[in-house]
């Protein structure tokens, strides 16, 4: 869309959080490398009442982490049609501690505040990466993707802890507002961009929308965040002989 007054158009972005995840399978058994997990029974009923709720959107083009549970999310909202899915892995979610992280014994109580470690950006989540290294590696993924002309209408679908980045970055606030922004499963956020058609210049960035659950758009449902949700899981499951 051109804008009224400036000679420039403006562009949106569809930001997803993906669908629940099987952290903890049916089972009981805690996911080795949370990387690999796929979406839950529920989350795949989560992805398909976006899809529901976007049905109209025209992307001409749709981005994702490239991790299976962003992978499956993308393909249920798109239903087969829109642009081919692309997958960037430098949005992939804050790295922990490797591999059967989650499996190692830690308190729960670390898990479920780890983004308020963000006050500190050296801090560094579960062991693993420090906040400022993924804040470096989004920002120059979603500065690559901004930079690219051949787009109008964009799905990104991408994780709690990258979205926290990508949204401070679009409402130009610092990395330790990321803990007071929830992402729940499944969550959209919408994010205008105006860009000067002579330049390439970002003018600005409009954010109209944050953590839109299609489900319960309005939170009745929802009282725990999803790092309480999965801290609680996983007390469970450690409290099992």
């Amino acid at each position: 869309m051109k804008l009224p007054f400036e000679s420039g158009r403006r562009r949106r972005i569809w930001l997803l959080r993906h669908a629940e995840a099987a952290y903890i399978d049916e089972a009981g058994r805690i996911a080795r490398d949370p990387r690999l997990v796929p979406l839950s029974a529920h989350g795949r009923v989560e992805a398909a009442q976006m899809a529901k709720l976007l049905d109209g959107a025209e992307f001409d083009r749709a981005v994702c982490s490239g991790l299976p549970r962003t992978v499956e999310t993308a393909t249920i909202v798109l239903c087969g049609g829109g642009p081919k899915l692309e997958e960037v892995p430098a949005l992939e979610e804050v790295r922990g501690g490797g591999a059967g992280a989650l499996a190692r014994p830690f308190e729960p109580r670390q898990l479920a505040y780890a983004l308020e470690e963000a006050q500190d950006e050296n801090a560094r989540f579960l062991g693993g990466e420090s906040f400022a290294e993924l804040r470096a590696r989004v920002h120059s993924a979603v500065d690559a993707l901004v930079a690219e002309p051949d787009w109008s209408r964009m799905l990104l679908v991408c994780h709690g802890g990258v979205n926290r980045v990508i949204l401070a970055w679009a409402l130009g606030v610092e990395l330790r507002a990321a803990a007071r922004m929830e992402q729940d499963s499944c969550c959209l956020n919408v994010i205008d961009l105006d860009r000067d058609e002579a330049s390439g210049r970002l003018l600005r960035t409009v954010v109209r929308a944050v953590n839109l659950t299609a489900g319960d758009p309005v939170k009745h449902e929802r009282w725990l965040t999803s790092l309480e949700q999965q801290a609680v899981q996983l007390e469970q499951r450690m409290r099992r002989p």
